[in-house]
């Protein structure tokens, strides 16, 4: 039985998106004519906007880009640790930082959009590993988020995980296309302590409470 059964902490917004709250922030973009919504590690990002772009940074993180190629209704999440069966961050609710709960808060938003499971189109990417040590978070997100969808019998279209390079993505629901920019090695160092700091301020800080449902 599929896993994909639980509410979605998603919520609606007045420009006919979906946003984690908390977890995505929406420019514009002049250059390129388009809304830039930039989703934060623990979020997720859903529209049906032909004009708004989801960008995410990735380093030992996942992103997963899902949509209805169909009707271009599609979002990104951006999840940082593998799975966690409480949903619990150093005693937390913090759903979305995990892989199993990202994952299928994103797919059932999709879905409820009037997909079918079969006509899912699922793009991959992220997973690093920026640094040596007896853990690399980055090998372990790349394991689970391939693991989760050989369980539930889902293919992706395209996976550009693990390395050691940091990614930029900037990904397009309404036509499926994703540009992706390796970040310079220069670059590392300052991610690598960007998402220990976020991991530390995640564990000193309550989270509001559309996001906490598991």
């Amino acid at each position: 039985m599929s896993r994909l059964s639980r509410p979605s902490p998603l919520e609606r917004t007045e420009s006919d998106a979906t946003s984690c709250q908390q977890a995505a922030t929406r420019t514009y973009d002049r250059r390129r004519g388009l809304y830039a919504v930039r989703v934060l590690p623990g979020g997720a990002y859903v529209t049906r906007r032909a004009d708004e772009m989801i960008v995410t940074v990735l380093g030992s993180c996942v992103a997963a880009c899902i949509r209805d190629p169909a009707t271009g209704f599609g979002g990104l999440n951006h999840f940082m640790l593998p799975e966690s069966e409480s949903g619990t961050w150093n005693g937390v609710s913090a759903a979305m930082r995990y892989g199993n709960h990202a994952m299928e808060v994103l797919i059932n938003e999709v879905l409820k959009s009037g997909c079918r499971r079969q006509d899912l189109e699922i793009k991959l990417f992220g997973g690093a590993d920026l640094t040596d040590g007896p853990t690399l978070i980055g090998s372990s997100n790349v394991a689970f988020v391939l693991g989760y969808l050989e369980a539930e019998g889902l293919a992706a279209a395209s996976v550009d995980l693990g390395g050691a390079t940091g990614r930029r993505i900037h990904y397009h629901p309404s036509t499926g296309v994703v540009h992706r920019l390796l970040l310079a090695a220069a670059s590392h160092p300052v991610l690598v302590a960007d998402e220990r700091s976020f991991k530390d301020h995640l564990a000193r800080t309550t989270v509001e409470g559309d996001i906490d449902l598991f």
